[in-house]
C-alpha cells in the first residue's frame, strides 16, 4: 500500500427509504465537490418516528479523501 495522508470530514444523510441509501445520498454529495474520496466510515445511525412507525433514517458517516 502506498503511503497516503487523508483528510476526513463528517457528513449526515436522510432518507425515507434506507440506512444506505442514507449513506449513498452523504458520499454523492461530498462528491460533488471533493475528490479521490477513499472510505467511509458510519459514526451514528438515528431516525424519526411518527405513530410508531420509521418514517426518516438519518446517518453520520465520516468520509476520507485523498490530498494532492
Amino acid at each position: 500500500m502506498s503511503d497516503h495522508v487523508y483528510k476526513q470530514i463528517e457528513l449526515t444523510g436522510s432518507s425515507a427509504t434506507s440506512i444506505e441509501d442514507a449513506v449513498q445520498k452523504a458520499v454523492a454529495k461530498a462528491s460533488e465537490s471533493l475528490h479521490k474520496l477513499r472510505w467511509f466510515e458510519v459514526v451514528d445511525v438515528r431516525g424519526t418516528l411518527e405513530e410508531g412507525r420509521v418514517t426518516d433514517y438519518q446517518v453520520t458517516v465520516k468520509i476520507g479523501f485523498t490530498l494532492d
